[in-house]
C-alpha cells in the first residue's frame, strides 16, 4: 500500500476525532475507559491519535463502537464525515 493521499489523512483524523468525541461523552478518561472495556489504555490512545501512521481498522471502530453502544452506522452517520 502507498502513502496516505491528503483525503486518506483528512478521514484518519475524523476517524480518530469521533472516537475522542465518542468517549469523552462517556465522561472516562482514557484509562477509565480502558480498564472498564478490559482494553489496554494505550490501545485508546491509539484509535485517538492524529499522528498513528497506520489508523484504525474497521474491526477496531466496530469494537469501539459495541463499547459504547452504537452501531458501526451511527459511527459514520455523523455531519464531520459528510463532504
Amino acid at each position: 500500500m502507498g502513502e496516505l493521499t491528503t483525503e486518506d489523512i483528512i478521514l484518519q483524523k475524523k476517524i480518530a476525532e469521533r472516537i475522542e468525541s465518542l468517549r469523552l461523552k462517556t465522561g472516562l478518561s482514557q484509562t477509565d475507559f480502558a480498564q472498564k472495556n478490559h482494553i489496554d489504555r494505550q490501545v485508546i490512545n491509539r484509535w485517538e491519535s492524529v499522528k498513528n501512521a497506520r489508523g484504525v481498522t474497521v474491526y477496531s471502530i466496530q469494537k469501539f463502537c459495541k463499547m459504547v453502544n452504537i452501531t458501526l452506522k451511527d459511527f459514520f452517520d455523523d455531519d464531520s464525515f459528510n463532504l
